[in-house]
């Protein structure tokens, strides 16, 4: 039995139909460039590279259970078992040069080298490759846990505003003084002398209790203005996604999109629907988005700008 076929929108970009020409500037707050790496290529005669050469295009891979995808990513190769998406640039530097930053993984190489030569200096590197990718996606996790305080009185990100953390402990009852609506509250319970892990944790499974209950909601509202019919939905933990579709009708989305106005939860959710009617990020892919969304360019662009740490969430 063929494997389901799966379309995931990227944790910062979207998911949009790819550009060769020239990377963007990405507008998420991400950690800088880590160190580079370079292959000296074997000496070929200069030619100018055939059609379709500088940008490389090649057949979208069948996702894995977890990859790593620049913003502008036109070429894929499976590194140490996971699938890299990464920007192919031609240049007219003397070697193969291999950056990770803050989008991902940017190869460049001279223009009279082959592909194939290429291709066999990314697999050549592929252990480096994923190690720094690795490192990468971690160091933004860490960021964006990082900037919330787990205390009692902390202000957590919700649907674009913030709710105040009341943490109570076991066997002490409510605490005393508080002052503030219900639902401006994210209320824990945890055991006398908790830890600060012990207090995030807790926080952790109200929001995803929550984000669970709002994405069926949502899934459901939109699910037949799209016409489709979505089978199941999985909460991920995902660092470099906001969510995945499959065409068996299961829909996965980070957890992580109820820090965020409902407006982007609503474009991220309509995106995945939209898979289940074009598993292509084509022309007729956005066209079935603007038909229940026409200003889904705009909350795309929101959703883009949300800051990895959430500190001006």
């Amino acid at each position: 039995m063929r494997a389901p076929l799966q379309f995931v929108l990227d944790f910062f970009t979207g998911g949009d139909p790819v550009q060769p020409t020239s990377s963007p500037p990405s507008t998420a707050l991400t950690p800088p460039a880590m160190d580079a790496q370079s292959v000296a290529p074997t000496p070929h005669t200069a030619t100018a590279p055939s059609s379709g050469d500088s940008k490389g295009a090649l057949p979208q891979p069948q996702a894995s259970p977890w990859g790593f995808t620049h913003p502008a990513a036109n070429r894929h190769a499976q590194l140490q078992g996971v699938t890299v998406s990464y920007r192919f640039e031609r240049s007219r530097r003397k070697s193969i040069g291999f950056v990770v930053g803050a989008d991902g993984l940017v190869v460049r190489a001279p223009g009279w080298v082959p592909l194939r030569e290429v291709d066999a200096a990314v697999q050549e590197k592929g252990t480096w490759i994923v190690a720094k990718l690795q490192q990468l996606k971690e160091r933004q996790t860490e960021q964006f846990q990082k900037a919330i305080e787990w205390r009692h009185g902390a202000e957590v990100p919700y649907l674009g505003r913030t709710v105040q953390l009341c943490v109570m402990e076991r066997g002490v009852g409510r605490v005393q003084g508080q002052d503030i609506p219900p639902d401006r509250l994210l209320p824990v319970t945890v055991p006398p002398g908790a830890s600060v892990t012990q207090v995030r944790d807790a926080a952790q499974v109200w929001l995803k209790k929550q984000a669970k209950v709002l994405f069926e909601q949502r899934l459901t509202h939109f699910a037949p203005q799209l016409g489709v019919h979505w089978q199941k939905l999985s909460l991920s933990s995902a660092s470099t996604r906001w969510g995945s579709a499959r065409n068996d009708g299961h829909i996965r989305l980070n957890w992580r999109l109820i820090h965020l106005p409902i407006s982007q939860i609503d474009y991220v959710v309509v995106h995945e629907l939209a898979h289940l009617r074009e598993m292509n990020h084509s022309p007729r892919f956005w066209e079935t988005v603007g038909e229940v969304m026409p200003d889904y360019a705009q909350r795309r662009k929101a959703l883009r700008q949300a800051p990895v740490d959430l500190k001006e969430d």
